[in-house]
């Protein structure tokens, strides 16, 4: 078998065969796992219980490394951002979100997107490629050293791009983000966001994980979410709540709605009283952003009092709703912003 460059690519059953291959035992896979997601080691060097000679032939087979930090900005509220620099010289972010009760990372799972959201900055600069299984969950590795008041213990997949257009290489993150010898972290602490592709969203429910799923909405009508989600012109709002009372049907886990909040375009009396409709008697939750303005687009967000008033008005529709506390907007941490700043030509 071909070995992939860098080691975090292979799964564990991977691992465990390229140990039988060069006649080594099953259980150097477990700790060599355990080195690279437990111990958080960037070389084989450092991993002391194994003999010299497999360190030997691991970095004459792999790469193990951190990623280049290009840009590290820390939040008043201590949220933390990081532009990573990949080998190819793409950029892609990762945000660190600490509570008084746990630690979260919001993780890429592209260069750029090509969904081009009319709000959001991850699709400014349009889509380079998808993100390795390995460049994933590097993002996670690094910002898992840097948690400090508690241990990384939810991982959510909205940062840049679209994970479910990755979907290959996200669902083998997650088996190591979730597996007993990887990072071992519960599934329902596992969250993913899609825009809503359908096809995706359909194959995620045959999985058999109980992980989180996130769709962002961010219309209350077919032709609100057209004009601010391309995607909708290809999975049209009908459809893709369709698939979301399919998913909660087969996987009997809730759906959250993202929904952004954009000032006299989506808070208003007709959006509630729509959204009321639609996803009346729907096992669901919202989650109402209040926008973080992107300067290229003119939405502003609503005031606060604005947006309480609108969540009260979906309650009383008969849906649950939460407003998302802001984080880091002072080190432009949505979706897409550190990237899209540092998007600067290479020198020649």
């Amino acid at each position: 078998m071909k070995q992939p460059n860098d080691i975090r690519d292979l799964s564990f059953s991977e691992l465990a065969d390229y140990c039988k291959q060069i006649g080594e035992p099953v259980f150097r896979a477990g700790q060599i796992f355990d080195w690279i997601y437990q111990k958080g080691v960037d070389s084989f060097a450092d991993m002391t219980n194994l003999t010299k000679g497999l360190r030997e032939q691991l970095q004459k087979d792999f790469v193990l490394g951190p990623l280049e930090v290009e840009k590290q900005l820390t939040s008043n509220d201590q949220t933390q951002k990081f532009l990573f620099r990949l080998s190819d010289k793409e950029r892609v972010e990762a945000v660190l979100i600490p509570t008084e009760t746990r630690t979260t990372v919001c993780v890429s799972t592209q260069a750029g997107c090509k969904f081009g959201c009319r709000f959001c900055a991850s699709g400014i600069g349009g889509w380079s490629r998808d993100l390795s299984s390995a460049e994933i969950l590097s993002q996670i590795l690094y910002v898992k050293k840097q948690a400090k008041q508690h241990p990384l213990s939810h991982v959510v997949f909205m940062g840049t791009g679209e994970p479910l257009d990755n979907y290959e290489n996200l669902l083998k993150a997650i088996r190591v983000i979730n597996g007993k010898e990887g990072l071992n972290i519960a599934a329902r602490r596992i969250t993913v966001s899609t825009c809503g592709v359908i096809p995706k969203i359909q194959q995620l429910s045959r999985e058999g994980l109980q992980i989180e799923l996130a769709v962002s909405l961010h219309g209350y009508s077919n032709e609100s979410r057209k004009v601010l989600m391309p995607v909708n012109k290809k999975y049209p709002m009908k459809d893709l709540i369709e698939a979301c009372r399919e998913y909660i049907q087969k996987t009997k886990r809730q759906v959250t709605f993202e929904y952004i909040l954009l000032k006299s375009v989506t808070c208003s009396n007709e959006a509630a009283r729509e959204l009321g409709r639609l996803l009346k008697g729907m096992i669901c939750k919202m989650n109402l952003i209040p926008y973080n303005k992107v300067w290229e687009f003119d939405y502003e967000p609503p005031s606060p009092s604005e947006a309480i008033a609108f969540k009260d008005q979906l309650e009383r529709y008969g849906i649950h709703a939460t407003i998302r506390v802001p984080r880091g907007r002072d080190v432009g941490a949505a979706c897409g912003q550190l990237r899209h700043t540092n998007q600067v030509p290479e020198p020649v």
